[in-house]
């Protein structure tokens, strides 16, 4: 698991008047929230959110970014009000996890709409601000690293998702790297013999 230390290291290598403290109290926050939920692997939860905060401090992201990153599920998943995120985090932080949580509720529902580049568009819109759509792709890469606990309908559905919508999404930000690690796991479970034989390849 990332330690809250490696972020912090970081987050001052990039940007040494960060504010550590928010970032600091944002993460014990967050274990508190999360506290006896579990993820689909039995892992704890809030390896999940500390993951994406690690994602977002590699991508040298500002701490109120980081911060979102790991209060981005509270408000979904923790009966915490958005009220309460900005009382304690203040109203940047607060702004960008009512982002992301919005963003978490569209639904792709067919294969027509996940292809348009109108919908892409539409994310983009619903963001606002940059940080909220990197702070999702953050999300995503970390939910598609360990999507081998969930079930075979569930991985094909959230990997066709990914390269329809995300991967070309990071694409257009410019982000090649996570465009390329969000391909490379879709096809993982979309092409799973291909994926085998292509990986074998690369290991000899």
């Amino acid at each position: 698991m990332v330690r809250l230390t490696n972020i912090l290291e970081k987050v001052k290598g990039y940007h040494p008047r960060a504010d550590t403290d928010l970032i600091n109290k944002a993460y014990v926050y967050a274990s508190r929230m999360h506290d006896g939920q579990t993820r689909k692997s039995g892992d704890e939860y809030f390896i999940h959110p500390v993951s994406v905060a690690d994602i977002i401090a590699d991508m040298r992201l500002d701490a109120s970014s980081v911060c979102a990153a790991l209060l981005h599920d509270v408000v979904e998943d923790c009966e915490v009000g958005l009220p309460e995120v900005k009382t304690v985090f203040g109203d940047e932080v607060a702004f960008l996890v009512d982002g992301v949580t919005k963003l978490g509720k569209v639904n792709f529902a067919s294969r027509e709409d996940r292809q348009a580049e109108s919908f892409r568009k539409m994310l983009v819109a619903m963001a606002r601000d940059i940080r909220v759509l990197l702070v999702k792709l953050a999300d995503r890469l970390d939910n598609m690293r360990t999507l081998e606990h969930m079930s075979t309908p569930a991985q094909e559905r959230i990997a066709r998702e990914t390269i329809e919508i995300y991967a070309p999404l990071a694409g257009r930000l410019g982000i090649q790297w996570l465009k390329a690690e969000l391909e490379d796991l879709s096809f993982k479970y979309l092409e799973p013999e291909a994926y085998s034989v292509l990986d074998e390849q690369v290991r000899t």
